[in-house]
């Protein structure tokens, strides 16, 4: 297969030196703290939310998230999609310890601290920005029966300041100790300028820059910072739903998302050594994988339906699986392998959570 044999070698000679050790795996983004709870219908009724939906919240769900707390019994996990898959990340290695790296604006509050804690607990190195105008976002996840309603707050989130935390020199020497960098889309509405800053330094130093389509609205609403950014990106995940708004965007002319995968590779790109190899998953169908001589569908691993109990941390689920095996130089399929399995676990549980330990072999 022509990925297996010659995208991983291409990997061996320029990542063959990186042993695991902290700070390998950087990652910025919007960090939420997830406030899981099992809910009644009534809660449901009284702010007007549907039983399976994801909405951002509005005036009315402002005391949605302290009754949440006083009501129900809640569990708190570190959230947001580029601190899930870091987090994730972090599980596949288990160690050494802060591999992964995550950045982000929190509020100097409760749930700030808590933040914190949780991302102690999962043993990422975070270095958050941290300032008093805006609380710490959070994502209520609102649970009746196997459905999910996720309200996410994302305050604090917005509020990144690249001159006070991505600049200052101590933060930035964390970020070139990586060689390996993951952003989702959904920081284009935050902070595309610190995207870029950390975009051009990978691409200069031959590094590895991963970025997410993250949602169907970055490609039409954010078009422009994000085509700013994709010269600089090395590999770029996505759904399918994203990767057919995406091919709208831009014109494609094609809904086959192996020839959108092919068409997203062949853009245009700053780094010529490192080809792009983009990468859409499908849900249970087969994941597409996309380098600059193929295009190969790998299957996904069979589930029973019955035993899926969530699905929406999946894709952040994915892509840190397949950045766990990166860093440490694994072959392409490897990667995905490592992908398919850390989703599959995930699926199986409420909210982007796994076991203590990964049974991945």
């Amino acid at each position: 297969m022509k990925v297996a044999s010659e995208e991983p070698k291409a990997k061996k000679q320029k990542l063959q030196a990186i042993e695991l050790r902290e700070n390998l795996l950087f990652g910025m983004g919007n960090p939420l703290l997830d406030i899981c709870a099992v809910v009644d219908k009534d809660f449901l009724d009284k702010y007007g939310l549907k039983a399976n939906d994801q909405i951002l919240a509005e005036d009315k769900h402002k005391e949605l998230f302290e009754e949440l707390v006083k009501k129900f019994k809640v569990e708190y996990h570190a959230g947001g999609s580029t601190q899930n898959s870091v987090k994730v990340a972090q599980w596949m290695i288990q160690k050494p310890y802060k591999v992964a790296t995550f950045f982000g604006c929190i509020g100097t509050d409760k749930f700030g601290e808590i933040l914190k804690k949780k991302a102690e607990e999962a043993h990422v190195d975070a270095h958050y920005y941290e300032q008093s105008e805006q609380p710490t976002g959070t994502c209520a996840a609102c649970i009746t029966g196997e459905n999910r309603s996720l309200v996410a707050h994302l305050a604090a989130a917005n509020c990144y300041d690249k001159t006070k935390h991505l600049d200052l020199k101590e933060n930035w020497e964390l970020v070139q100790k990586a060689k390996v960098y993951y952003i989702a889309g959904f920081f284009l509405t935050v902070s595309p300028e610190s995207i870029l800053k950390v975009a051009t330094q990978s691409s200069e130093q031959n590094k590895v820059f991963c970025m997410n389509l993250s949602a169907p609205f970055i490609s039409q609403f954010y078009k422009d910072p994000l085509m700013k950014v994709m010269p600089y990106v090395d590999i770029l995940f996505g759904n399918e739903t994203e990767a057919a708004t995406f091919a709208r965007e831009q014109g494609f002319e094609t809904e086959d998302i192996k020839e959108i995968a092919k068409k997203a590779q062949a853009l245009q790109k700053v780094n010529s050594k490192r080809p792009r190899i983009v990468i859409f998953t499908q849900g249970q169908d087969d994941t597409i994988v996309a380098t600059d001589n193929d295009v190969v569908a790998f299957p996904v691993i069979e589930i029973d339906q019955s035993k899926i109990v969530d699905t929406n941390g999946a894709g952040d689920a994915f892509v840190g699986g397949f950045l766990s095996q990166l860093v440490s130089d694994q072959p392409l399929e490897e990667c995905v392998r490592a992908g398919h399995y850390s989703a599959n676990v995930v699926i199986r549980r409420a909210g982007c959570t796994f076991p203590e330990k990964p049974d991945f072999k």
